[in-house]
């Protein structure tokens, strides 16, 4: 979805609000496509900063179909966004901006992709491990027991690899 700033940009104390919908039904992060399952919609705020400049405040909130890091179950994951970028028009020439080009993917001319500074921010916020719960426990790595479900008898005794060297004098002194 575009909305179209050139009010914004051109008119000095310019303030705008509205609420937009996003079409966005996955996201794509990490090589891997999370579904979008409920989603707000966008509250924006558009400020102008000065000529050819203008801020843009938002907020929004997803939930996202994910799967617990540790045992692999099923997870929907709340991911609330709140943001200010800034934004300039296409005519407006600065050295600051050739420096901050790349930040204004999401501006084409004077239209404004809502979809991309979306995924710019869901991406920026992503977290970095999701759980089913606090005190999830995984899955065996031997067997792949759901260990949160229940106990394997798998031996998860790790040797010390400092005592490898030992280890292997012992194993070399024994007879075959």
């Amino acid at each position: 979805m575009f909305i179209n700033l050139t009010d914004v940009l051109t008119s000095e104390d310019k303030v705008i609000s509205m609420q937009a919908e996003t079409e966005m039904t996955e996201v794509s992060i990490y090589g891997e496509a999370f579904e979008i399952l409920e989603k707000s919609p966008v509250n924006l705020t558009f400020t102008n900063l000065g000529k050819g400049r203008a801020s843009v405040e938002g907020q929004v909130e997803f939930v996202f179909a994910m799967n617990c890091d540790r045992c692999l179950k099923p997870v929907r994951e709340k991911l609330r966004l709140q943001f200010s970028r800034e934004v300039h028009a296409p005519d407006a020439v600065s050295e600051q901006q050739d420096d901050e080009d790349d930040d204004q993917t999401f501006m084409e001319g004077y239209q404004l992709n809502i979809e991309d500074l979306l995924n710019s921010e869901i991406i920026m916020n992503w977290p970095s491990k999701v759980l089913c719960r606090t005190d999830c426990r995984g899955i065996c790595m031997q067997c792949g027991q759901d260990l949160n479900s229940g106990t394997c008898e798998c031996d998860t005794f790790i040797p010390d690899p400092r005592m490898a060297v030992i280890k292997d004098i012992f194993n070399a002194d024994k007879e075959v």
